[in-house]
């Protein structure tokens, strides 16, 4: 797949209701809530609410009406092209209501899972190639030198797991939002799946990110309308990124005891995606517990979810997995748990050359002249206290603070080894004991 040109089969629209793979009682119950809570009359606007074409709509109002649980108003409306109206009749109402003790949910007809595994599998993270060139100018202002490059571009390639270590502040969740920008391509997510009949809501706004929508050419021969199945949304791969507030609670179905209806977890909602674990080592489960959760998904590709019934069920697991901590691997995991993360790389921070190259990319874009006293005050009296340990954060922290300094005093933005004192103080608290 050309990672470029985004092209990922879409899913085709259903034509007939028996494509569905849905039972004819759950569909027809989901058109009587979604008349009932929404006060539709007319089938184009229920195709809408429900996101199927209006000839299968229209096929679910005729099995409506056969039941007596419809009927026509028999009046046409002469503004939406004399459409004729429908409504619920007083058996319709009643089962919409029983149909709405069972299970809130109304709206766009679910996906099954087993269409959805098909979709998955058309739009899979492991189809995406991305060479060098995209990943470097996707990583922003970050220069990473080529030895880290050559680890983390096979590493994305596989859509595996990958687990970034080193101490802090030297970029590893910029380099992990850095991946996620190189995914440039549009995927589809289903805006509710179905399984046992029972409903899980995926589509999530906050997680997801819906592309711009084509517009129709009223001239146009070919309509974009229902060129594909409305229930999915189209969006940029998802991102999900947790950290310290990460717990093993968040990785199970969510049900909504008052809706009767279940939302996908974290990992479920990242499907083609990526999904960022921050800041390992800093959740209250421990992270060898976390990454026992992951074994199965990560080695087989699929994750087992259970309903409240406790039944358990296999839904496919199809995201890049990245870890990122400041310990080193073996002090918060054992071997068989390591070998279970594929790619293992080292983020560490830039030598002297590499921070001077980074402190004068960050000068001049943030507009501070550069001074040799002061560069050489910072490399030769500030530095040396903290044993010459750079990091990549501290460039920007810096900068920042001196053109803080220089604002406040009222005089251009410059470097002199008095503002570096200023700036470095700032840097780093000192050890000292607090009289209480």
């Amino acid at each position: 797949m050309n990672m470029q040109t985004g092209n990922v089969m879409a899913p085709p629209a259903p034509k007939r209701l028996e494509e569905m793979q849905l039972s004819m009682v759950m569909m027809r119950d989901i058109l009587l809530k979604t008349m009932f809570r929404k006060n539709l009359d007319m089938v184009t606007h229920l195709a809408e609410a429900i996101c199927l074409p209006v000839p299968v709509t229209q096929e679910l109002v005729d099995l409506a009406r056969s039941q007596r649980l419809l009927e026509a108003t028999g009046t046409l409306n002469a503004n939406a092209g004399n459409e004729m109206g429908y409504q619920l009749t007083d058996a319709g109402k009643q089962r919409a209501l029983d149909a709405l003790a069972q299970s809130e949910y109304y709206g766009a007809m679910p996906v099954p899972l087993d269409v959805y595994r098909e979709q998955i599998k058309r739009q899979s993270i492991r189809n995406i190639q991305i060479n060098r060139d995209q990943l470097t100018g996707a990583m922003g202002d970050l220069i990473l030198p080529p030895t880290l490059m050559d680890q983390l571009g096979p590493a994305v390639s596989a859509g595996r797991s990958v687990l970034m270590y080193g101490p802090p502040g030297n970029g590893k969740s910029s380099i992990s939002n850095g991946i996620r920008n190189a995914m440039g391509d549009k995927i589809y997510v289903p805006r509710a799946i179905e399984y046992a009949g029972q409903v899980i809501t995926v589509y999530d706004p906050i997680v997801h990110s819906e592309a711009e929508a084509e517009v129709d050419d009223p001239n146009s021969l070919r309509r974009t309308a229902n060129r594909y199945d409305t229930r999915y949304v189209k969006c940029v791969r998802p991102t999900v990124v947790t950290g310290g507030e990460l717990s093993l609670k968040m990785l199970d179905l969510v049900y909504n005891p008052t809706a009767r209806t279940y939302q996908a977890p974290l990992q479920l909602k990242s499907t083609g995606g990526i999904f960022i674990v921050d800041d390992l080592g800093r959740q209250e489960e421990p992270p060898q517990a976390l990454v026992n959760r992951w074994i199965v998904p990560l080695e087989e590709g699929r994750d087992i979810l259970a309903l409240q019934s406790g039944e358990k069920f296999e839904v496919p697991f199809d995201t890049l997995v990245i870890f990122s901590t400041n310990f080193h691997p073996n002090e918060i995991f054992d071997q068989a748990a390591l070998r279970r993360i594929f790619f293992k790389i080292k983020i560490d921070g830039p030598d002297q050359e590499g921070f001077l190259k980074i402190f004068a990319m960050v000068a001049k874009k943030k507009g501070l002249p550069l001074d040799e006293a002061s560069l050489v005050h910072l490399l030769q009296t500030k530095y040396p206290t903290i044993k010459n340990i750079y990091a990549n954060y501290q460039p920007v922290f810096l900068i920042d603070q001196i053109l803080s300094i220089c604002a406040f005093e009222g005089i251009p933005p410059q470097m002199r080894p008095d503002l570096v004192d200023r700036a470095w103080a700032n840097m780093f608290v000192k050890d000292e004991t607090i009289v209480k």
